[in-house]
């Protein structure tokens, strides 16, 4: 199955029966990223991390008092 990159845009040749391509056929929402674009982004979110300025900010939850 050839699959190009969301981000460089290079076509790379992956397995037909590997999970990843099952994933990307069943679930159009999934994005492919080369190897090389998914380690880059790996390590620039762990320096965004290391900061200490970056923060995930989630819905706050009420919490039920009878549960």
């Amino acid at each position: 199955m050839q699959v190009k990159c969301t981000i460089c845009d290079n076509i790379n040749e992956i397995p037909d029966d590997s999970f990843k391509a099952k994933r990307l056929r069943n679930r159009r929402t999934y994005m492919y990223l080369c190897d090389e674009c998914y380690y880059r982004v790996e390590s620039n979110t762990k320096a965004r991390h290391d900061t200490g300025k970056f923060h995930l900010y989630r819905d706050k939850q009420d919490e039920d008092e009878y549960i």
